[in-house]
């Protein structure tokens, strides 16, 4: 579908219907660039993943200015294989800096799916920030800049020597500009004994988008 500048594609599933169906999803939500993000003219795309516990693809959807049918066509064809997350993690798809990123987002939303999967890592999403302890991890002056409310900000690189900020008896969810670094910081925690740790899916981009 076109809208003004934006493209919007979907394939399978959207998390409205599982809901209405009653049936157990997971779902990771990545911002990835149209190109090489310093090759000229990149543009953001919002995706969505949809999976089971077992790795199955159960839909996909995403939104942006260029490159957005391409990516779900790719997670088209691996659904219709009966391919699961681990193939999008694995897929090879062409690259050069005017077409694509060295690693695609169709990589990425495969590899965050398996992390998931594996336990590497929790994800949090809109509907878990209440009631939750939120950590900015990005530099002090993103955070002063604008934050989500109700956060704290502790630069990712500051997170080893200020563990005693952080409460063992909460829900933490930290977040960054898209979820690559709250990525890093949540295992940070984890690796030193903090378990209901949550990375905050696509960041506060996703966040000043949707909420």
């Amino acid at each position: 579908v076109k809208i003004a500048d934006l493209t919007l594609a979907s394939v399978g599933s959207s998390e409205e219907k599982l809901k209405k169906l009653g049936k157990d999803y997971l779902k990771t939500v990545i911002f990835g660039r149209s190109h090489a993000s310093y090759y000229p003219a990149s543009k953001d795309i919002l995706y969505k993943l949809l999976f089971s516990k077992n790795g199955e693809i159960l839909g996909a959807q995403a939104i942006g200015e260029e490159g957005v049918e391409k990516r779900i066509d790719v997670i088209a064809t691996v659904m219709r294989l009966k391919g699961t997350v681990q193939d999008l993690l694995d897929a090879e798809l062409c690259y050069a800096p005017p077409f694509n990123s060295a690693k695609d987002a169709v990589n990425v939303l495969g590899m965050n799916a398996v992390n998931i999967l594996d336990g590497r890592v929790k994800m949090a999403f809109l509907e878990d920030l209440k009631d939750s302890f939120l950590i900015d991890v990005r530099p002090p002056m993103m955070f002063s800049s604008g934050t989500i409310e109700g956060a704290i900000n502790i630069p990712a690189a500051k997170l080893r020597e200020s563990l005693d900020r952080i409460p063992h008896d909460k829900k933490v969810v930290l977040f960054c500009k898209t979820g690559y670094t709250s990525y890093v910081a949540a295992r940070i925690l984890m690796q030193n004994g903090f378990d209901n740790v949550y990375s905050f899916g696509g960041g506060i981009m996703y966040y000043n988008q949707t909420r």
